[in-house]
């Protein structure tokens, strides 16, 4: 009888603890459950949180600082601290809250600067650099895998501070990337409830870097496309006023045609062409090209521009014009900056045309053959150096001009390298024997129709899209 009632205790006894164990078990994975739904919404929270301070557009410090807040409001850390790294190498403490440890010893002469202790500790740590490789936050860096630390007193890369509010007892620190590259370090230290962080608490840092990257990705994004807004508006702007300066018709001058085009490989370029009534049968045509491409040859191309319509009407030699240009222009011209032009004098009466270059390409002239459709095309030089490039002296000892007759059917082409620099499939440039076989098929054609045919042959010749800028100006004698 005592064994069947012992036995029966013991079955009992056996039950019970299955059930116990079963129970608890269950508060284990419920109480699991409990915590991830918990860190769920802490991710999620602080995902929110930087998502509204990515469209404030803050800058990348303000970023910093709402990353540092949010992850103590997520961690229920004392302090917080973002190491960022630099070109050189360097981590350095760029957003802190709280009185975080700094990474090294604190200098006896600086503890007599205190203020406030957290203003002195920020600035203390927004002054201190240490390289990669260094501490816990360099390691971090380094290895790009992040690092709890549970019982930092023990940790013999952990600085230990006088000050006890700056004592470490517990510190995790993740790597913040953005497309596989580190940019920096997120630090917290001590949990407010004084226990050591767990490894709960790690996958938690580890997940709020993690989108702190996201953040800090998204905020670069968007500060770039801004800034790429704001540039496209100023070069919007400044093609503007850049076409504004070219000239927006063409004189009218018996007995001359005149036609020009200019485009631009980008918004803004360095051509110009510009075309000056001097008088009633004398004609000043320019065709220059800046050095470069962009803004700063788009300015320089301005203020040439306004010094040859001040000069050109005050001499009766294209040489004597370029040679005061070059002494404007010489004093402003940065290193490794210059302009080439090719300027020119139409004398409708005395049926010629004088010029003077200053290292720009050759002139391209078209004489019409007797009666036929056909004609002789050349190219005609003159010595000239590019303006800006050398002292006025040298400069005008260089230049000279040369006078060709420009009688009835005569065309002169005048054109920037862009045009015949032009390249195909091949890689091979258009160039000029090209534009003299289409000046001379075309020769019969009116100024605007023969800018057509030459456009139309570089079109067909080009691989498509501009390398450089061109501009194209034709003009042709007309009359018995």
């Amino acid at each position: 009888m005592m064994l069947f009632l012992l036995g029966g205790l013991m079955g009992a006894a056996i039950v019970y603890a299955f059930y116990w164990r079963a129970q608890n078990q269950a508060a284990r994975v419920e109480e699991e459950k409990s915590s991830l739904l918990e860190e769920r919404q802490i991710v999620l929270d602080y995902m929110h949180t930087m998502v509204d301070a990515v469209g404030e557009r803050l800058s990348r410090d303000e970023l910093f600082q709402r990353i540092v807040h949010a992850s103590i409001l997520s961690t229920g850390a004392l302090s917080a601290c973002i190491f960022e790294k630099g070109a050189d190498n360097q981590m350095r403490g760029v957003a802190v809250e709280g009185l975080f440890p700094p990474h090294r010893a604190i200098p006896d002469t600086q503890r007599m600067q205190m203020g406030t202790r957290a203003k002195f500790i920020e600035q203390v740590l927004r002054s201190e650099s240490f390289p990669v490789g260094e501490g816990v936050v360099g390691r971090v860096a380094a290895t790009g895998r992040g690092e709890l630390v549970v019982n930092a007193p023990n940790d013999a890369r952990i600085v230990r501070h006088d000050d006890p509010a700056l004592v470490v007892r517990s510190v995790i620190a993740a790597p913040i990337m953005v497309r596989q590259r580190l940019i920096g370090v997120l630090c917290v230290c001590n949990a407010a409830d004084g226990l050591p962080f767990t490894e709960t608490d790690y996958s938690l840092v580890e997940a709020l870097a993690e989108q702190a990257g996201l953040a800090v990705h998204n905020a670069d994004f968007v500060a770039l496309q801004v800034e790429k807004q704001r540039i496209d508006l100023d070069l919007s702007l400044a093609s503007d006023v850049q076409l504004m300066l070219l000239p927006q018709e063409m004189p009218v001058v018996p007995g001359l045609e005149l036609d020009a085009r200019y485009l631009a490989a980008q918004k803004v370029g360095g051509d110009f062409y510009d075309v000056i009534r001097l008088d009633e049968h004398r004609l000043g045509v320019a065709v220059a090209d800046v050095s470069g491409k962009g803004v700063s040859a788009s300015l320089m191309m301005a203020i040439c521009r306004t010094q040859l319509r001040v000069i050109a009407p005050r001499h009766d030699s294209p040489a004597e014009a370029l040679r005061e240009i070059n002494r404007a222009l010489t004093p402003d011209m940065r290193d490794g900056m210059y302009i080439t032009m090719t300027y020119a004098i139409v004398d409708v009466a005395a049926n010629t045309v004088k010029f003077a270059r200053a290292g720009h390409e050759l002139p391209l002239f078209g004489h019409r053959a007797g009666g036929g459709s056909g004609g002789q095309c050349e190219f005609v030089g003159s010595d000239g150096l590019p303006l800006g490039l050398m002292e006025p002296d040298d400069f005008s000892a260089v230049v000279n001009e040369r006078s060709v007759a420009f009688g009835a059917g005569t065309v002169m082409v005048l054109f920037t390298d862009g045009l015949t620099e032009t390249p195909n499939a091949e890689d091979r440039e258009f160039g000029g024997a090209r534009l003299a076989d289409t000046l001379r098929a075309n020769m019969q054609k009116p100024a605007h129709e023969l800018n057509d045919s030459i456009l139309l042959a570089v079109e067909r010749f080009g691989s498509g899209g501009l390398r450089d800028d061109f501009t194209l100006l034709t003009i042709k004698r007309i009359g018995p």
